[in-house]
Formats: structure tokens, C-alpha cells, sequence
């Protein structure tokens, strides 16, 4: 595929920072080669390394120390914060998708439109519970080696690529580092939940003109449960129907118990001796359950990091002098869980299960084997579901860098990184094991062989509670196994290569080589076909394993070209081009370019602009996912019209009568890129009569086309019924029932976000120590998403201040914070704000609140290297608000926290 637009001949560049740039920039003089080198410096969003900074596009940069005086033990911590970034994957809730991931979602666009660095360098994504993930995880980078973050809040990828398309987070280690340092954390909530421990130690040494660095970290974090929370303890959306002993429907049961039985069937009250059938009565809709109990409400984690480090100053050799080498490992380690309620194993005799009349199994005294019977159970007896989650995460990497004649900076890295994933589900049900079981063991009319299952095989009677013996028979541990793979290299050369009156024009070219591979590998168990019932083998849904990769191979390159200096109107004027050609093995080729100006009419004034073209392949997730089944409910247009156009085939007879249809979501390989255009512009006011203040002021557009996205099972139906397109993804039985339908990622929407954010930074020097002052606003004009209607119209959906299941979109985000530091103390002040949203619930608009996270903290040094550190998270113990659409949670779990009041303290030493 060729991507329309500017050519390596047409190119761009962004620049950040606020200081300017000289009136005149340092000429390169040929007879100065042997005197020392003069500094760059390398900001992200430029491969350029320039003398000076200056800021072309928007970038926030946090310290180490700005992010300590949060508390924070995780980047995804740190980074979900910033009022540009909307609902990301974090540690609540056992009913999300996280899995034990943390991500960043900049300008609500999505984890895989925001691009992970490390040191300017990508990282491998992660390994997620259905299969590969298709962003980084953001808990497989130690944060003890983390020595600061820039946020590149606009598009980037003429300068790093793919996936660019929202932002970029590029995340500076530890480098050179001399000296030794501990750190011991630990907090809890004021309930007195989420224990919280966490050790770091990092140690430097010089030997001679090298240095070796060593770190290594431990954390673990304790759960919450939905008990311990008054927002979470009872589901809002109300109980389901049901209990532990079980209901009971079967239409013939009324001539052995004397009375009518109900729509919800039978049950018996607690600790009744099931065996008697006089305990059984007549269910009514009291008979309800809190299966949400003992859920989590913020899940466990444990982590443990280990980094190694060697930097080689290698000097001349020949022609390459000033040479430093750079060798780097790191493994890392992570455990996180989430709990469920235990198994719901419905019965149906539709499935193929059979009770037999032995009073073992059974104490109706008749055999229960047709179609119209239903027992569900919520089995207590069999312990509660726990999915756990072990991701093992390596990486070795390779840099070299220095000069060549002529003042040429050049520099290489090369990389080798594996998340590794490995996912167990305890307290699973073998339903094939269960179905013999509720068969007495006898296999009469079974011609599968079921040897294997008929070993050790134990009656197994759902109308009383469990034994251990039937618990061991039944009880299924799943295992699963996935990982992803990157191999990645880059070279890049800069230096200024011509004089022009307004300074030197600046360049920089590369090019990059990049593999990623992914595999997964389900439970065979699991994936197996059913020999007992028509059903599924374990309460486990099946999916295809898969695998997959790519590669792609990228040259770019860069331009700062100054256009005017010193002159009326014009302090400093440049011109920023770049541009990247990619070619991948999957889709084919594309170049995309970029167009920055900056413009400091006076010396406290600047005003910037960019126009950049992006693009994000279709991910190995989205092409590659292995296929599983599930189930959604639709009402099928083909029942109530016969005589739509894509109804041709179904009986005139067909009515539907089940709203849960299957379906089976996987990849596709048909897909083809999303492109976007990126536009931005702003302002940055630094007033000289107001020292260490700054202002900046930014407009954003981004458009995205081809939006890969799923479109949803209804949404396929209707399409299919009332235009006849992408009918080829549903599948009906003779008689017209659904079958299945193929609901994955599609190329359909388009999507574009519209936003202002605003930055200002005070530092003030005065007798009572230094204050350093930060506020940072994000306003969310439009999130506007295109849609295909049944009819084959577009509908445009603006999501800004509304709210979903899962996702928020308030048009008002903001963060303040204020540290002060004297002498051996310190303290810091911080607030979060959310603002409020808009969900849809009974078919009518829901306000969602406001809400201010605030924390304190305070510090001292003590002689000669010991400090202290205690603080409140949550000062005011908030709880998110409530919200209706998220069912049993009764929150947006990407979005607010229910942590509430957090106590930490920490103590570092320093040596």
C-alpha cells in the first residue's frame, strides 16, 4: 500500500523545551575537531541533537522527584494523572480487562495510539489473558531506573513511527550513576486494606573512565474487596435471581411435589437437607445472591525487577572517536490475580446433561433428560474463581555512540525483548466431569471415549451441598500460555550541515529495522470438544491458538532549518521538517511527514504550529487473535422481516427465540492501516519581568481514518439485514436460528478529537525556602466517532462529556500541585480534578459529578544521607461517583479510583 502525501523530499521536525535558540548558532569550525566536544542535547519528538532547546510542539517533562512527592510506586500511577490522558487499564476491579497491566491512554484515543520509549528506544508490549496485548505494559519497566518521563502530547510519527498517533511517552534511566541508595516503602489505607510494601536499591560505580550500575526492586500490594467498600458492597443494578442452594425449573415437578412450580423454579433454604424433597419450596424473586462478594475491588500485585548497566567510554579509535558503549539487561517479574465468584454452572438438559434417578445424585426419584429442565447452582462448595497472571519480562539491549570527522554525531542501538505470560484459572468446572457425575458415573449411550474421565469418577449431587470428594472430581485448573516477542535496531546520524544567516540548518537521518512476533497457546483442555454434553468441556470459554508476525524496515530523516534572527518582528523564525518511510511485511509501504514553525516575534513570547501526518498498523493482536466464543444478546431484524434484503434464505417461519446468539471474536487479516492528520497550534509566554514563569497554550486536532475498530454484533446484524453488506459473517441454521456470528476488528469509523490544553510553572527563591508551582488543564472539545448505520449512513457520535461503560470523557481534566523545600525539609501539595460526565441509563442522561483527589506530603533530610518522607493520598477519602451502566462495580474502573484515603511512608538512605 502507498500512502498519499509528502515525500522524503518533504519533510519535518518538532523541537521542545522553552529556552531559545541564539541569535546565531555556534558555526562548526574544521580546525577545533581536537578540542573538546560541545554538549548536545536530544529531546523527544527530534532525533536531533541541538545545542540548545526549544519547544516546537507541546511536552510535559515529570522528574523523579515530582514523582515521589506522589507517592507513587508504578508509572502507570504516575502517568494516569495527567489531565491528557483519559481511561486507562490499571489495578481495579476483577470484572476489567486490565489483567494486572497498567497503560497510558493520551487524548482517549487508545493504548495502542500512544507510543511507549525508553530512553528514546521502543519496548515490547505485553502479554495480556486472551491473547498477546497490543500495547506496553507499563508495570514491565522497573520504576527505580526511571530517572524522569516527557510526554510528547502530539503526533510523532515521521520522527518514531508507528502508533504515534496520539503522543509519545518516552522514559529517560538512570545513566552514569555513582553511589549507592535504598528505598523502604509501606502504606495502607485508613481502613486499614491495600498493605503496600516496597524495597529499590540502586548502586553506581566508577572504575576508571567506565561505570556499572545495578538495581533491583520489590513490591507487593494487597487487595481490596468489594465488601470493604460502601460503594461497591452491593451491586447497584440489583442481585441476581439465585442462591447457593440452587434453582430448580423442570415442568414435570409439579406431580412429584403436590404444588405449581414458578417461573424461577425451586429452592430450598439454607442448611435444609436437600436429600428430603420435602425441604423444597416454591422460589420466589427474594431468593437472591450476591455473587459479588469477596470480588476484588482493586486486585493484588507483586513485582520484582532486576537491571543491569555498563557504560564503556571507548575513546578514538580511528576515525570514530569520543566512542562510548552502552550494555543493558533487565528481567522482571509480576504476579497479580483477580477474583470472581465461584462457578455458575446451568444445567440445561438442551446442553446434553442428564440427571439419573439414583438417589446418590438424585432425589426427585424420576430421571431428568429433556430439554425443558434447568438447575443452576452458584457453588459455593466449589471455592471462588481466581484468575492469576505470571509475566516474566526480558530484555537486552546494545547502544554505541560518538563522532566522526566533521563534528557527525552518530549513534546505534540494538535490542532483543520477551514478555512472557503465563495465566492460571483455579476453581474452574470440568462440565464433562460434572455431567458424568450427575449421571451416576454410568456412561449408557456415551460413544466418546471417556476412559480418562470415567477414572476416579464420584456421583456427583447438585441438590445438597458438595462433598470434597465430588469438589476434587469436578474442580478444573486451566493454563494458559502466551508471549510476545521484539527484536529492534536503529541508527542515527545528526550534526549541522550548513551556515545559514540565521544560524546553522541542523539535520538528522536514520534508519530502523523492527520484528514483532506473538504467541499464544490456550489450555488444550479447555479448547478440547465436549464427549459428555453438547456443550463446552470446562466453564473455560475455548479460543484457537495463534501466531503471528511482522517486520518492517524505515529510513527518515530530519530538518531545522532557521529562516530569520535579529531582524523586526522577528526574533527567531525556523522552519522543522521531517519525514519517514516505512515498509511493512504485512500491508506494504507508506511515508508519512511532518511540518513544525516556530516563531519568538519578542524575546518572552512564541508561537508554534505542527502538521503531521501519521499512521498505526493493524496491531498482531488485531490481525492475529486467536478465535473465541462467546455470547451477546442482539434482536435478530430477520425475525420480525423476512423481506429485507439481507433476510433472502431465512424460513418464513423463522422466529427468534433466544436473545444470546454465539459469536466468535478473533483477528483479521484483511485489515489495513489507520491513518490520521495531526494538527496543533500554541503559544508559550516566559515574561522576563517575571523570572521562572512560564505559560503555555495549545489547540489540538487529530483525524483519524480507517479507525480499526469491532463493530458489534447488533450493529453487524442490522447492516447485514437492511443493506445486505458483511452478511458473509453471520451463519444461520436451516430452520434461520443464528449460528454465529464473526464479530472482530474491522476497518470502518473514523474518529477525531479536538482539545485545548494549558501549562503554567512558577519557581520562586525566597528567604523561607524555594516553591515550585504547577498547574496543568486539559479541555476536551470533541471526541467525535463515525459510524455506519443499518442502513449504510454515517451517524456522528460526539463522546466529549459523556461517559460509558468502562470510559469517561469529561470535558475538564486538572492537576495543581505546589512543593516547597528549606534547608533538610520539605513538603508538597497536590489535587487532581475530574470533571463531570454524562452517561446514558434507561435510555435517558445521567449527571456524573466532579471529583478533587488531593495529597500531602512531607519530607526531611537527615546528616549524612538518611530522609524521610510521609504522606496522604486521597486526603478527603473520596469514592468515585457512582455510576449505573457499570453494572456490579457501580463505577467507571478506567477512570476513578476506590482506593479512598491511602498513609504512606518512606525512608531512603543515600551513600
Amino acid at each position: 500500500m502507498k500512502r498519499q502525501g509528502y515525500n522524503l523530499s518533504v519533510l519535518m521536525l518538532a523541537m521542545y523545551g522553552m529556552a531559545a535558540l541564539p541569535a546565531q548558532a555556534q558555526q562548526t569550525d574544521a580546525n577545533s575537531e581536537q578540542e573538546a566536544k560541545v554538549e548536545v542535547i536530544s529531546v523527544t519528538g527530534s532525533r536531533i541533537s541541538r545545542r540548545d532547546e526549544t519547544e516546537g510542539s507541546p511536552i510535559q517533562t515529570l522528574t523523579k522527584a515530582d514523582m515521589e512527592v506522589k507517592g507513587a510506586l508504578s508509572l502507570g500511577d504516575v502517568l494516569q494523572d495527567m489531565p491528557a490522558v483519559g481511561g486507562s487499564l490499571n489495578d481495579n476491579g476483577s470484572a476489567g480487562t486490565s489483567h494486572g497491566t497498567a497503560s497510558v491512554n493520551l487524548r482517549n484515543l487508545g493504548e495502542n495510539r500512544s507510543l511507549i520509549l525508553v530512553n528514546g528506544n521502543r519496548w515490547v508490549n505485553g502479554a495480556g489473558s486472551r491473547g498477546f496485548r497490543d500495547f506496553v505494559d507499563l508495570n514491565t519497566i522497573p520504576y527505580a531506573i526511571i530517572d524522569s518521563v516527557e510526554v510528547l502530547q502530539d503526533g510523532a510519527t515521521a520522527i518514531y513511527g508507528a502508533d504515534a498517533i496520539a503522543g509519545v511517552v518516552n522514559i529517560q534511566t538512570l545513566k552514569d550513576y555513582s553511589g549507592a541508595k535504598v528505598k523502604a516503602y509501606v502504606g495502607q489505607t485508613s481502613k486499614s486494606d491495600r498493605e503496600t510494601i516496597n524495597l529499590d536499591g540502586v548502586v553506581g560505580t566508577d572504575i576508571g573512565a567506565h561505570n556499572l550500575m545495578f538495581s533491583a526492586s520489590y513490591s507487593k500490594q494487597k487487595p481490596i474487596m468489594t465488601q470493604d467498600r460502601a460503594l461497591t458492597a452491593l451491586p447497584l443494578n440489583g442481585l441476581p435471581l439465585g442462591s447457593a442452594e440452587g434453582l430448580f425449573r423442570e415442568n414435570n415437578l409439579s406431580n412429584v411435589l403436590g404444588f405449581t412450580i414458578p417461573a424461577q423454579g425451586i429452592t430450598r433454604d439454607p442448611n435444609a437437607d436437600g436429600n428430603n424433597i420435602a425441604n423444597w419450596r416454591a422460589a420466589t424473586t427474594n431468593d437472591r445472591f450476591n455473587r459479588y462478594y469477596d470480588n476484588y475491588v482493586v486486585g493484588p500485585s507483586e513485582r520484582l525487577s532486576l537491571y543491569g548497566q555498563g557504560v564503556f567510554q571507548l575513546g578514538d579509535m580511528g576515525v570514530f572517536t569520543d566512542t562510548v558503549v552502552r550494555v543493558e539487561a533487565l528481567h522482571n517479574e509480576r504476579t497479580s490475580d483477580q477474583q470472581f465468584s465461584s462457578v455458575i454452572p446451568t444445567v440445561n438438559g438442551s446442553r446434553g446433561f442428564i440427571i439419573a434417578n439414583d438417589p446418590r445424585v438424585n432425589p426427585f426419584g424420576v430421571e431428568f433428560s429433556g430439554n425443558d429442565f434447568v438447575l443452576t447452582n452458584f457453588f459455593v462448595d466449589n471455592g471462588l474463581r481466581r484468575n492469576e497472571q505470571k509475566v516474566k519480562t526480558d530484555r537486552v539491549g546494545l547502544g554505541i555512540e560518538g563522532y566522526l570527522p566533521g563534528d557527525w554525531r552518530w549513534d546505534a542501538f540494538a535490542s532483543w525483548a520477551q514478555n512472557k505470560g503465563s495465566f492460571t484459572s483455579y476453581n474452574q468446572m470440568h462440565f464433562d466431569k460434572l455431567a458424568l457425575g450427575l449421571r451416576a458415573c454410568d456412561a449408557t449411550g456415551i460413544t466418546a471415549d471417556i476412559s480418562d474421565l470415567q477414572a476416579g469418577c464420584v456421583p456427583v449431587n447438585m441438590f445438597n451441598p458438595l462433598t470434597a470428594q465430588m469438589v476434587d472430581y469436578i474442580n478444573f485448573t486451566g493454563h494458559d500460555e502466551n508471549k510476545t516477542e521484539q527484536l529492534h535496531g536503529r541508527f542515527n546520524l545528526t550534526n549541522a550541515i550548513a551556515s545559514l544567516p540565521a544560524g546553522d540548518l541542523l539535520m538528522a537521518a536514520g534508519g530502523e529495522y523492527r520484528k514483532e512476533k506473538g504467541t499464544d497457546t490456550p489450555d488444550q483442555i479447555i479448547n478440547s470438544a465436549a464427549r459428555v454434553t453438547n456443550y463446552n468441556t470446562t466453564s473455560s470459554s475455548p479460543r484457537t491458538g495463534t501466531e503471528g508476525q511482522y517486520d518492517l524496515y524505515e529510513a527518515y530523516a530530519e530538518f531545522n532549518i532557521p529562516l530569520l534572527a535579529d531582524v523586526a518582528f522577528a526574533e527567531y523564525l525556523e522552519l522543522n521538517l521531517a519525514s519517514r518511510y516505512s515498509d511493512y511485511s504485512t500491508f506494504g509501504s507508506t511515508t508519512n511527514s511532518k511540518v513544525g514553525l516556530v516563531y519568538r516575534p519578542i524575546t518572552d513570547v512564541m508561537l508554534r504550529a505542527t502538521w503531521a501526518q501519521g499512521f498505526r498498523a493493524p496491531s498482531l493482536l488485531e490481525l492475529y487473535e486467536g478465535e473465541r466464543e462467546s455470547f451477546s444478546p442482539v434482536t435478530d431484524p430477520c425475525s420480525a422481516n423476512k423481506t429485507l434484503v439481507g433476510c433472502s434464505g431465512v424460513p418464513a417461519g423463522y422466529v427468534q427465540d433466544e436473545a444470546n446468539v454465539p459469536i466468535t471474536v478473533g483477528g483479521n487479516l484483511q485489515l489495513t492501516p489507520e491513518t490520521s492528520v495531526n494538527r496543533s497550534a500554541g503559544i508559550v509566554y516566559t515574561p522576563a519581568q517575571l523570572e521562572n514563569f512560564s505559560i503555555t497554550l495549545d489547540w489540538y486536532n487529530i483525524q483519524i481514518e480507517n479507525t480499526i475498530s469491532t463493530f458489534g454484533t447488533q450493529n453487524l446484524l442490522d447492516l447485514c439485514a437492511f443493506t445486505g453488506r458483511n452478511c458473509n459473517v453471520i451463519s444461520r441454521e436451516a430452520n434461520g436460528k443464528i449460528s454465529n456470528v464473526t464479530d472482530g476488528p474491522v476497518n470502518l469509523n473514523r474518529t477525531e478529537v479536538t482539545g485545548v490544553d494549558a501549562v503554567a510553572r512558577y519557581r520562586l527563591n525566597s528567604e523561607i525556602g524555594r516553591w515550585d508551582f504547577t498547574a496543568s488543564v486539559s479541555k476536551l472539545n470533541e471526541l467525535l466517532e463515525v459510524s455506519t448505520l443499518n442502513d449504510g449512513s454515517e451517524v456522528v457520535l460526539d463522546k466529549a462529556g459523556s461517559a460509558g461503560v468502562r470510559e469517561a470523557y469529561p470535558e475538564w481534566r486538572g492537576t495543581l500541585s505546589a512543593q516547597w523545600q528549606y534547608d533538610a525539609w520539605s513538603a508538597a501539595y497536590n489535587v487532581r480534578y475530574i470533571g463531570d460526565s454524562t452517561e446514558t441509563f434507561a435510555n435517558a442522561p445521567r449527571h456524573i459529578g466532579s471529583i478533587a483527589y488531593h495529597g500531602v506530603s512531607a519530607g526531611y533530610k537527615f546528616e549524612p544521607g538518611l530522609a524521610l518522607r510521609v504522606g496522604v493520598n486521597n486526603l478527603f477519602d473520596k469514592q468515585p461517583p457512582v455510576s449505573l451502566v457499570n453494572v456490579n462495580i457501580n463505577f467507571d474502573q478506567q477512570t476513578y479510583n476506590a482506593v479512598g484515603r491511602f498513609l504512606y511512608l518512606q525512608l531512603s538512605y543515600e551513600f
